[in-house]
């Protein structure tokens, strides 16, 4: 990511983050309504999620393994005992007037992820940031706004329920980030995280995760906190890194102006580019908590939890770590090729084709990078196999074919047609005898050019050596094409 906006830097900013994760079970963590995406409104309810009398929730086992999964994965103390909370408060999303949560004993504490920041020179420094808990709770619905995106200005509101139970993991960091792009780059990873994990898709467009930012700033040397707000509304990663940057500046501007910074929540509005106040900050004793009644409490056994750590893959930052140490990859490559796990999986099945490193790590973040991107495709949804990369790298290495050739042919590779099929005939002439006698050709069809080249006008030796490739159709090997060119046209002066 790039720099975060400069800030007077006789201030500090202390920074943490609320995310909420959907987890990506098929049903609702108390009921077994369906969780997908994009249904009609209130057509994946039931009367557990909806509150009505005399139904009792029950936990999705799902949501235990992935909840305790994502804790083991962020370096976090696994509790043997936990328990839901019943959260209390009112409002027209929240059809059982609490929502189930978990307050003093939650599932997973005392984490930690590292982020990884690159200069403008793709110098990488790391930086741990630490996880104060972890836990599980069900969602709320959503509101609609009738004519607007936000209450204010809107004529009526709409409420749909199908978000109303589908299972949450909320993850909370320590005040450890600084500036937007330490809290921007912070969340990316803990969704590479999740995502490598499988146990949700990260997917912000669709809600599926979402940070609240608190801030404060405080002058340098400093030990107490300032009085900290939260942002929400934030649809992207660059979207948290902009409200972080202009309520930094906000909140300086204020205290510079001798005004008292109040505890607060405030909304990230994208089309001015400022967070406007929402409402005063509730406190933990505004949600009255007490122990959910109609669930028992959860108890992690050994066996689950060594059964669940030994299903855990290998981490982004472990494959970073370990591409740059064991591949001698650099640190953008690195970053580009885990930064989906299906893309770190077709680079390493290819390395397993024969491939090497560095030429796969190319091809991957280079040519088919830009091919997906322009196509909106992703790696899983092209015909190119990692066998048939290694091929086409194997040929250029062993001078079968040129660079130049393959790029050309790359888009019918990605489209499925095999390196057998599509370079048959096209083949680099890389015989001295051959490439000699088509030289000899193109001097003896171009007189005039070869006296001018040999009385001192050295710059029609590219013209000889696009004679050659033109005449074999761009197959004549360039390196041995150029040296025995060049050793022609001095010859017989």
């Amino acid at each position: 990511m790039t720099s975060s906006a400069p800030v007077k830097t006789e201030y500090e900013a202390i920074i943490g983050l609320e995310t909420h994760c959907q987890l990506s079970t098929e049903t609702k963590i108390f009921s077994t309504s369906s969780t997908a995406f994009g249904a009609d409104p209130n057509s994946n309810i039931d009367p557990v999620c909806m509150g009505l009398p005399g139904v009792l929730p029950v936990l999705n086992e799902k949501v235990l393994e992935y909840a305790v999964k994502a804790g083991l994965a962020l370096n976090c103390q696994i509790a043997k005992y936990s328990k839901f909370d019943r959260k209390q408060y009112f409002y027209p999303d929240l059809p059982k007037n609490y929502q189930i949560s978990q307050y003093d004993l939650p599932i997973a504490e005392h984490g930690w992820l590292e982020i990884e920041l690159v200069d403008k020179d793709g110098n990488p420094t790391r930086k741990r940031i630490g996880i104060t808990r972890l836990h599980m709770e069900e969602d709320a619905g959503k509101l609609v706004h009738a004519g607007s995106d936000r209450l204010s200005g809107s004529t009526y509101s709409l409420v749909d329920y199908n978000r109303a139970g589908v299972p949450l993991v909320e993850i909370v960091s320590e005040p450890d980030l600084r500036s937007g792009q330490e809290a921007a780059e912070y969340a990316q990873e803990l969704r590479r995280i999740l995502r490598y994990l499988g146990v949700s898709d990260g997917n912000m467009q669709e809600g599926s995760l979402r940070c609240d930012v608190n801030i404060s700033v405080r002058p340098f040397g400093q030990k107490e906190f300032g009085t900290k707000v939260e942002i929400k509304n934030m649809n992207s990663f660059n979207a948290i890194q902009r409200a972080i940057e202009y309520e930094i500046e906000r909140q300086i501007a204020a205290v510079e102006a001798g005004e008292r910074i109040i505890q607060e929540t405030r909304l990230w509005e994208e089309g001015s580019q400022r967070t406007i106040s929402m409402r005063v900050k509730e406190g933990s004793s505004d949600y009255r908590y007490f122990p959910e009644p109609d669930l028992a409490p959860i108890e992690v056994t050994p066996e689950q939890l060594e059964n669940w750590r030994a299903q855990l893959p290998e981490l982004p930052a472990q494959k970073r770590h370990r591409y740059e140490s064991e591949l001698g990859l650099s640190a953008y490559d690195t970053r580009v090729l885990t930064e989906e796990h299906a893309v770190s999986e077709f680079f390493e099945a290819t390395l397993k084709a024969g491939a090497s490193a560095k030429q796969t790590a190319n091809w991957i973040t280079q040519d088919i990078a830009a091919y997906l991107n322009k196509n909106k495709l992703s790696i899983t949804e092209i015909a190119l196999t990692p066998a048939n990369l290694a091929d086409l790298i194997t040929r250029i290495e062993t001078g079968k074919i040129s660079n130049a050739i393959a790029k050309e042919n790359l888009p019918e590779l990605l489209n499925g047609r095999s390196p057998d099929e599509l370079f048959k005939g096209k083949e680099l002439i890389s015989d001295p005898n051959v490439l000699e006698a088509i030289i000899d050709e193109v001097m003896a069809a171009n007189p005039k050019e070869l006296e001018k080249y040999r009385k001192g006008n050295t710059n029609l030796k590219g013209f000889f050596i696009g004679q050659v490739l033109k005449k074999t159709n761009k197959l004549a090997e360039p390196k041995l094409t150029n040296e025995l060119v060049e050793k022609k046209l001095n010859s017989d002066q």
